[in-house]
Order: C-alpha cells, then sequence, then structure tokens
C-alpha cells in the first residue's frame, strides 16, 4: 500500500495527511509539484489542504497546472485512487477529475470550525467505514468552498450516488448541501473537510480515522 501525497507552494496540511495515511499503515512518498511523475507502485495519490500558490488566480488553479498534475491525471484514468482535501479539492475540480467548481463562501468569510457531515453513499473505497445516513464530525477550513455546478450535473451526481457526504448545516452555501464527491468510477474523491485533521481522540475526534483504515483496506483488495 503505497500513497504520494503532493506538496506545492503553500500547503499546509501535507504533513497532517501524510501521518495520517501512517497510522492506517500506507507507506507515504511526499512528491513536490515540479516533479514529473509519480514514484513507481503507487495506489493512492493525496492532494492536501492549504493555499497552494497563495489561492491566487483561482484556488487550485494554477496547482491543476503543475507538471506532477499531468501525471495524477493519467494515474485516475488508469484507475488509480486519488484522495483530494479541501484545496486538493479544488484542484481535482480544476483539473476536471471531478465536476464543478469551489466558489467564495456565501457569507464571504474564512469558516474554521468542527463540521456535522452525513454520509451519503458508503459504498466506496473512503466511505465504506461508515453507515449510509451516519453523522460525523469532520473539521472544515476554507474560504472557497462553496460547491457550485449546474441543475443537470447536480442531478447526474445524485443519479449516479456520487454525493459522498453532505453538511448537516451549511457553512458555505454548497449546492445541496454537497461536502464531498466521487468520481464515475468511485475512485477519486473530493472534499472540503479535513479527515487528516480528526483522527487521534487526543485531538478531541477520530471520526476521520475510519476513512483512512477502510480506504487502506481497500487498496489491499484491489
Amino acid at each position: 500500500m503505497k500513497a504520494a501525497v503532493i506538496v506545492f507552494p503553500g500547503s499546509n496540511c501535507d504533513r497532517d495527511l501524510k501521518t495520517a495515511f501512517e497510522a492506517a499503515g500506507i507507506d507515504v512518498t511526499m512528491v513536490w509539484h515540479k516533479d514529473t511523475a509519480l514514484p513507481s507502485g503507487i495506489d493512492l495519490v493525496g492532494i492536501p489542504g492549504g493555499f497552494s500558490f497563495g489561492d491566487y488566480l483561482r484556488c487550485g488553479a494554477i496547482a491543476a497546472n503543475s507538471p506532477i498534475c499531468r501525471e495524477i491525471v493519467s494515474h485516475a484514468e488508469r484507475g488509480g485512487f486519488v484522495l483530494g482535501i479541501c484545496n486538493g479539492f479544488q484542484v481535482l475540480t480544476e483539473t476536471g477529475l471531478l465536476p464543478g467548481a469551489l466558489l467564495r463562501n456565501a457569507g464571504l468569510k474564512f469558516v474554521c470550525r468542527s463540521a456535522g457531515l452525513s454520509v451519503v453513499e458508503s459504498q466506496s473505497a473512503f466511505t465504506r467505514g461508515y453507515d449510509a445516513g451516519q453523522v460525523i464530525s469532520i473539521p472544515i477550513a476554507h474560504h472557497d468552498g462553496n460547491y457550485f455546478a449546474d441543475e443537470a450535473t447536480l442531478d447526474t451526481l445524485e443519479g449516479e450516488g456520487r454525493v459522498a457526504f453532505r453538511y448537516t448545516d451549511n457553512p458555505n452555501g454548497a449546492a445541496r448541501d454537497i461536502a464531498g464527491l466521487l468520481s464515475e468510477n468511485r475512485r477519486v474523491l473530493g472534499m472540503m473537510p479535513h479527515p487528516e485533521r480528526a483522527c487521534d481522540p487526543a485531538h478531541g475526534n477520530s471520526d476521520g480515522a475510519r476513512l483512512f483504515a477502510h480506504l487502506a483496506g481497500a487498496l489491499t483488495d484491489a
């Protein structure tokens, strides 16, 4: 079980994500955004939260044009797993691996607190550690987490069971309360909340740990 965690200028959750993967038994290599290839044998790519390139232009837009992102797209197209958290979710929409866009929060303010998430889809490698309908608590910290897509796209996502998580109390105006999305093949997950910050009971909450533990099991089974 091998993962690559991508590091961009402005990443600030890369080491947190590395720690969460390693606690689940996944071997991790940190990969700089200017690298042109992923390490051999990588099963999973993690795109961490932060403020890549200072959030200039659009959040994630500059990062999505980094050399390594071409390899991430190829990895996903081959059926590899990809997890994008917060800024990583923004990068995934900018690369086209997930539909839609992340807009400025409806309240026009940065939000940083724990958020209730309802598990919508439990039949994926990322969510199989939860029950459908279960409510978990995961920290959020974002200024541009307002998920947007046109109605036809939203209907398609709903119909295909690709909405992974919804906010129980929408903090940012996201369409249909969407907090996390799966790709069509269900091997790419983008989510605004930070499960890597909810992995240790000593920090007050371990609801995120199950995502990483069961993802590690899925990598073993794949």
